[in-house]
């Protein structure tokens, strides 16, 4: 494997152990993470990345994150992938604990930091199934990336056992929320529109950066309204009077040419988001 692994302080073997059997991050999926493209030897946008993954560490109720920690694990497994490292993962757990839910003393607590590089590989369209499971909206989790990442593997496994890449899924209220990994846009009434965050749905780096980009080249899209983009509106996108796309920090902006095998022309609108978005990528590594 084509992997660059920094942990403790040092670079490691891929196959090396890393965690204690007591990680918080192990046990009861207590830790937060990033995810950045890796352009040219550099993560993209890695200043919002780490700014969110303070946001989520604080959401979780972890202490201040060691930040002069993860810069050093960036820097070095980046050096040490070279051209073949294509994604950068960041995670930071709460370290060793007791074996339930409950932590340790703020003062005792002793995060894990693990930065990994490795090759990635990135489509220009995407295929999504919808799946009956819903994201709650009122969890104390919405809204941050945790590695409590169970209900994503479960969709997605779903998704990809009906040949699909991405599941979609409502909110608890009937509204359409997001992907497993990747924020959703609709194409609909000559609008690119992206969920309200109020759905739960992950305030996404590269959704962030569409929405900024788009209104700078004059491409109509925005957040839409809390209640404006129903769970129906992809029977919009099947009918065919609507269209759908999708952001992430791998795949950038990728129209959808599927949904629950159903095949879907991409829309004007998410083709040219699409252009725009690898248009600008190199304009800067870190806007």
């Amino acid at each position: 494997m084509d992997l660059a692994i920094w942990a403790g302080g040092r670079l490691r073997a891929p196959d090396e152990p890393v965690l204690t059997a007591v990680d918080h991050g192990l046990t009861v999926g207590d830790g937060v993470f990033e995810t950045c493209a890796v352009r040219h030897g550099a993560a993209f946008a890695l200043t919002r990345h780490l700014a969110r993954l303070q946001t989520s560490a604080r959401g979780l109720g972890l202490p201040p994150l060691p930040m002069d920690e993860v810069r050093e694990g960036v820097r070095a497994v980046l050096d040490a992938a070279g051209e073949h490292a294509g994604r950068l993962r960041i995670t930071v757990t709460g370290g060793p604990a007791p074996m339930g839910s409950h932590r340790y003393a703020p003062d005792e607590q002793r995060p894990t930091v693990v930065v990994v590089a490795g090759p990635a590989t990135a489509t220009d369209v995407a295929r999504v199934v919808r799946v009956p499971w819903v994201r709650n909206e009122r969890s104390p989790l919405a809204g941050l990336k945790t590695t409590s990442y169970g209900e994503n593997v479960v969709a997605l496994a779903r998704a990809r056992a009906h040949g699909a890449d991405e599941a979609l899924l409502a909110d608890t209220r009937g509204r359409l929320c997001e992907g497993t990994g990747s924020n959703v846009f609709v194409e609909t009434g000559g609008e690119l529109l992206t969920p309200a965050l109020e759905t739960g749905a992950l305030a996404g780096i590269t959704r962030e950066l569409l929405l900024l980009w788009g209104s700078q080249a004059g491409l109509p899209v925005r957040e839409a309204r809390p209640d404006e983009l129903p769970w129906e509106v992809l029977d919009d996108v099947v009918g065919g009077t609507a269209h759908l796309a999708l952001t992430g920090s791998i795949r950038n902006v990728t129209p959808v040419v599927s949904l629950d095998g159903t095949d879907l022309a991409p829309g004007p609108l998410s083709v040219a988001a699409h252009r725009l978005f690898l248009a600008r990528l190199d304009d800067d590594v870190d806007p």
